[in-house]
């Protein structure tokens, strides 16, 4: 029992990284990719992306956890097989059904997003569908028996093809074609080469694998496994599990439907509203780059809070809960905080130019919203209420869909930041109400201030020495000088962090010891007290 509970966690930890690198892949190859394209190039990518991600979704995080949790329910081969086999039949009824819809009616989607010549780009991306049922079937089955390890391998083989793809297709703009949309095709073709990829890697696992590695709690004899029960559950509980893996997705789909085209329904052209979408876009690899260090505490964290809740240690639960939800909301500020301060530098050193940052400013706010939203995910979905979180987001979405209709008009691009940071905030709150919220306790408020004089003494450390080296060297003035001052600046406020949290006491050992390096960062601070204590003496 001890043995398969520490298989169990490092097993969750290895996916955890392997999550982990596939948020930095996925969040960096967008830089050099808009680089190479520009703002409109960027647009059609950004356009069909979401139905990428949803693909994703499904393939990855969404209906492997539940086949998992199916197959952990069977002892033998006998049981399994009839059950595989039906779970792969209506999977690929399913991918097939998805994949005629998208490249059929690739002219109609592309419509109901303003701009037919998507239509390629739509059904270039169709074809991952098709790969689905493989990749689902292949990664719920080792991950129902355990090892995560060939998932967490196909996962981060899987983004780095992708990447590899994306950026060469957008290397041949220039040279070998001029047509932006025939380059994002060739680059969402990159979704069904990965899932091949992808798919050898699982095959090269499963060569040496039998289905004899069985730690099941029940029997379920095979005359059982009905059809019409089985399509039931995957839609219900893999299609719920899929749609609260895909929540910032579909906030970018709600956006692929409406901005672009409410843009051009306002009397603006296309050119420049394909421009003003791509400028927008930015805003995504910089809220995911922001929430990469708290994404990172929800995925090592999952793992332990499911321990604890599962042996009913509530104490350590609780106690776990609130330090992931501190540790998230003090990365998540800080992050925005310091990109708020230094946004025109970090604009023109990632994307060339200083467009849009007044809509950047208010999306990257997102950081906050949807970082907290994926701590308190990660909490329910260790105690298996997975209800809350979709009651939240379906709210969220309808807020997200409504704030589009009404605010795009008044402010254009604004107007769909503004929309994103109501849809996030009324998702959280509902989840925060639904989950029986209370009222903040005095070791919540302590570390609020705590956290509040950190934020602002990093504000304005940094904030005062880029208001000096404005007077010299303008943002957007040049791209080198900013790339230098930008990455000196996040410096100086990483320092002015680790600093002010050490003297303020914002983190306890034990959260010291959750950060990377934390350790040593705790060997240097009781060094340099030591040092201060021997100078008062002498």
């Amino acid at each position: 029992m001890v043995k398969s509970n520490r298989q169990m966690m490092q097993g969750a930890l290895v996916l955890s990284l392997a999550a982990f690198i596939a948020k930095i892949l996925s969040a960096v190859y967008r830089v050099p990719f808009q680089n190479m394209v520009g703002n409109t190039g960027f647009y059609v990518y950004q356009q069909v992306y979401p139905i990428y991600g949803i693909g994703m979704t499904f393939a990855l995080s969404g209906f492997p956890v539940f086949v998992s949790a199916l197959i952990a329910q069977y002892r033998s081969d006998y049981e399994l097989l009839p059950l595989l086999k039906r779970l792969f039949w209506i999977l690929s009824g399913l991918g097939l059904g998805v994949f005629l819809i998208l490249y059929t009616q690739s002219e109609l989607i592309a419509s109901w997003m303003g701009d037919a010549l998507l239509s390629s780009v739509i059904q270039s991306v169709s074809w991952m569908f098709l790969m689905m049922p493989f990749l689902v079937i292949a990664r719920g089955y080792f991950q129902g028996t355990n090892r995560m390890v060939p998932t967490a391998v196909s996962q981060v083989m899987e983004q780095v093809v992708r990447v590899s793809v994306i950026l060469l297709a957008a290397s041949f703009y220039g040279s070998l074609t001029n047509d932006l949309y025939e380059v994002g095709t060739w680059a969402m073709s990159s979704a069904v080469v990965a899932a091949v990829m992808a798919t050898f890697v699982l095959l090269y696992y499963k060569k040496s694998d039998s289905f004899e590695n069985w730690n099941g709690s029940r029997v379920i004899e095979p005359h059982k496994i009905q059809w019409g029960v089985l399509l039931k559950r995957l839609v219900i509980e893999g299609g719920t599990l899929c749609l609260l893996s895909s929540i910032l997705v579909l906030f970018q789909l709600i956006d692929s439907f409406t901005l672009f085209k409410g843009l051009v329904e306002q009397g603006m052209s296309q050119e420049v509203a394909k421009d003003l979408k791509g400028i927008f876009d930015r805003g995504q690899p910089l809220v995911q780059l922001g929430m990469v260090v708290g994404v990172g505490f929800s995925s090592s964290y999952l793992p332990l809070l499911s321990r604890s809740y599962t042996k009913q240690h509530l104490e350590e639960f609780e106690q776990l809960k609130y330090s992931l939800l501190k540790m998230t909301m003090v990365f998540s500020v800080v992050a925005t905080v310091g990109l708020l301060v230094i946004l025109p530098r970090v604009n023109h050193m990632l994307f060339g130019d200083i467009q849009g940052n007044d809509v950047l400013s208010i999306y990257i706010i997102s950081i906050i919203l949807a970082s907290m939203m994926m701590a308190y995910h990660g909490i329910l979905q260790s105690t298996g209420k997975y209800s809350i979180t979709l009651i939240a987001l379906l709210i969220g979405l309808i807020a997200k869909g409504i704030g589009n209709l009404w605010f795009i008009p008044q402010f254009q691009t604004l107007g769909a930041s503004i929309a994103t940071i109501l849809g996030l905030f009324v998702m959280l709150g509902m989840i925060w109400i639904l989950s029986g919220g209370k009222s903040s306790s005095n070791h919540q408020k302590s570390t609020m201030i705590k956290l509040g004089i950190v934020s602002i003494g990093m504000a304005i450390v940094v904030g005062g020495l880029n208001i000096l080296f404005e007077r010299y060297f303008p943002a957007g003035d040049s791209r080198t000088k900013d790339t230098l001052l930008a990455l000196l600046l996040v410096s100086v406020g990483i320092i002015v962090f680790i600093i002010g949290a050490i003297r303020i006491k914002l983190f306890t050992i034990r959260e010291w010891l959750m950060i990377p390096k934390g350790k040593s960062l705790l060997r240097f601070t009781r060094k340099w007290k030591k040092r201060g204590e021997k100078d008062e003496i002498r």
